[in-house]
């Protein structure tokens, strides 16, 4: 559309400069128009746009640990003792939203992040 307005206005310039200077105001009033309808067409859409799933973290088992970020440390064994992890050398980002954490299982361990150290057996 752009396109066919810049190319009426160089061939109405080039044969009648008195006639380019309405079709101008005429064609820059209409692309004004389209755009404001455009701009007004996607915000009124994007408002109304569905929403991001929430995230879904479950433990099923005995024993079981699911986070939906970053697990330090965890001991689910008998007499077994979950120790600091190491310090982390750069920042971890947090896990994108709608993600799903699922520790199935006797003495399983999910996370949607880092897992810095686990222990599941005993002692």
């Amino acid at each position: 559309m752009c396109a066919a307005g810049a190319v009426g206005l160089v061939v109405g310039g080039l044969l009648d400069v008195d006639a380019a200077d309405p079709w101008a105001s005429v064609a820059g009033g209409a692309a004004a128009l389209i755009g404001l309808a455009l701009t007004l067409y996607v915000l009124v859409t994007q408002s109304s746009a569905p929403a991001a799933p929430e995230s879904s973290v479950t433990a099923s088992g005995e024993r079981s640990v699911a986070a939906g970020g970053n697990i330090g440390s965890v001991a689910t064994g008998d007499g077994s003792t979950a120790t600091a992890p190491p310090a982390p050398t750069t920042p971890t980002p947090p896990p994108p939203p709608g993600g799903t954490v699922t520790a199935s299982g006797d003495r399983s361990g999910a996370a949607g992040g880092d897992i810095g150290n686990a222990s599941t057996g005993d002692s």
